[in-house]
């Protein structure tokens, strides 16, 4: 047996049955020197890889080789950046093909910073080792945090410089997604395609995320509703974790509901809506506060490129679809409140719920408390009387008249407190911490990083080793900025 026989690869290539359009076949740019400074083991394991095997596969995760079954491809898309529409594509990633898992389930393996495609667009389609590591640790938080995600199977260095601002080293990522078939996909093929084309992928992303949609009276529109309801359902759970993703273009919004793209990503500290991370975010179009809003429309951009597959007469699709996305905003807000009954501890549903979980965030923002640390507050009962937030008489009563819509619920002290800890994290990737983490790894020590990961891996676990990760950032000389190292 070959060594790549023994890595345990079933890869498969369904996306190259699509139309040539979508895609462009291209070879990984070989490294100098492929060096594995990170393997996710266990999702090596979930995915029927082996993790002993992957320990010698450098050459393989630098691109310098193709797993056995693989037919590497740069995928086609369009999108909307910042609200402009323009044509995109991968431009430093590469699809190697798509892995059986033991369970049957089909997951993409890409390659991210593997040289240059036909859209690369004018970049050198490589990557730096830090965005690379900022993205396998925020995306196994995520997977942490209960949260819809692709995920990070391997970092290697490739023993080459990039050079951006200044040189920095270079590296490549291996991801994971259960796909990357965007909502820029389906713009792509609505504005270069056929009606062929689109109905294509249409059908194909049906079989491969919603099989039991093939049946509907109208499949199209049954997939427009199926993925409104994935996209509210994850917004609704970045919102409750205090997530900003920083970059919500049309091109990295996924049919499966997956979070994907953690490039200017970052998570709140200080509860402010405004709150907005990315340098590039210079208007504050993906500010916390703005998500839901962006999500539905980037959603009406799905809505308009399946327009043609919903109703062969244009009026009478829109309409239809219409009503569709008037549903969005019910469907989000379900999950978001559900979500913050749940925060605080309720299983019932009353009619003063909203205004009460209001009113906190309203206290929150004008006391400037941190997000995270608030809910952890309550859900331990322990408060810092230094926090200006528990100091104030309003804070006082609200507590007060939380405590008291407590009582009216049937479930006992105990189970409150467990479902509070289910859905308060303890610790989150602090902003600070990941930096402090990122700039000791690039310099090849990995302490404080993988620290860092192994308590991320179980955010709800309110363990004595995760106090420290509690404690809150210093102030700032300047407020915090991500960027999104392209």
């Amino acid at each position: 047996m070959t060594a790549q026989q023994n890595e345990g690869w079933k890869l498969d290539n369904s996306y190259q049955r699509l139309p040539g359009i979508f895609y462009a076949r291209v070879q990984p740019t070989p490294v100098k020197a492929p060096d594995i400074v990170k393997l996710n083991k266990t999702l090596a394991k979930e995915i029927g890889l082996d993790p002993e095997q992957l320990k010698g596969a450098a050459d393989l995760f630098g691109g310098n080789r193709v797993p056995a079954g693989g037919m590497p491809i740069a995928q086609a898309y369009a999108g909307h950046q910042f609200a402009n529409f323009t044509m995109l594509g991968d431009g430093r990633a590469v699809l190697l093909g798509e892995q059986i898992t033991p369970v049957g389930k089909r997951v993409d393996i890409q390659l991210k910073g593997s040289g240059k495609t036909p859209f690369s667009r004018g970049g050198d389609g490589r990557a730096v080792l830090a965005p690379m590591l900022r993205e396998y640790l925020i995306s196994e938080a995520m997977h942490g945090l209960q949260i819809p995600t692709n995920r990070s199977l391997a970092v290697v260095t490739t023993g080459e410089n990039v050079q951006r601002e200044i040189e920095f080293p270079g590296a490549v990522l291996t991801r994971v997604a259960d796909s990357h078939l965007r909502v820029g996909t389906f713009q792509y093929a609505r504005h270069w395609g056929t009606k062929e084309d689109l109905q294509v992928l249409a059908d194909y992303a049906i079989d491969r995320h919603y099989p039991d949609l093939k049946e509907a009276d109208n499949r199209y529109l049954a997939l427009l509703k199926e993925v409104v309801k994935k996209q509210a359902a994850l917004v609704a759970k970045w919102q409750l974790i205090g997530f900003i993703h920083g970059v919500m273009n049309t091109d990295n919004v996924t049919i499966s509901g997956q979070t994907i793209d953690y490039g200017p990503c970052a998570f709140m500290d200080q509860f402010d809506r405004s709150t907005v991370f990315s340098s590039i975010d210079v208007q504050g179009r993906y500010a916390y506060g703005n998500q839901p809003d962006i999500t539905g429309w980037n959603l009406a951009r799905f809505a308009e490129s399946l327009l043609l597959l919903i109703d062969e007469n244009e009026e009478a699709a829109l309409e239809t679809v219409k009503d569709v996305m008037h549903s969005y905003i019910d469907v989000y807000e379900e999950h978001w409140l559900n979500g913050m009954r749940q925060k605080l501890g309720l299983t019932e549903s009353q009619t003063a719920d909203k205004d009460l979980i209001a009113r906190l965030l309203d206290l929150m923002e004008q006391h400037q408390a941190d997000y995270t640390n608030t809910f952890r507050s309550l859900t331990l009962g322990v408060f810092d009387e230094k926090q200006k937030l528990f100091q104030s008489n309003a804070f006082k009563q609200w507590y007060q008249q939380w405590k008291e819509r407590l009582a009216t619920e049937q479930a006992p002290k105990s189970d409150v407190q467990q479902l509070m800890k289910a859905n308060n994290p303890s610790i989150i990737p602090r902003n600070y911490l990941v930096e402090e983490a990122l700039d000791s790894a690039a310099k090849g020590e990995f302490e404080l990083f993988d620290a860092l990961l192994q308590v991320l891996a179980d955010p709800f676990a309110y363990s004595k080793e995760q106090e420290p990760y509690a404690v809150l950032p210093p102030e700032p000389d300047q407020p915090f900025q991500t960027f999104c190292g392209t």
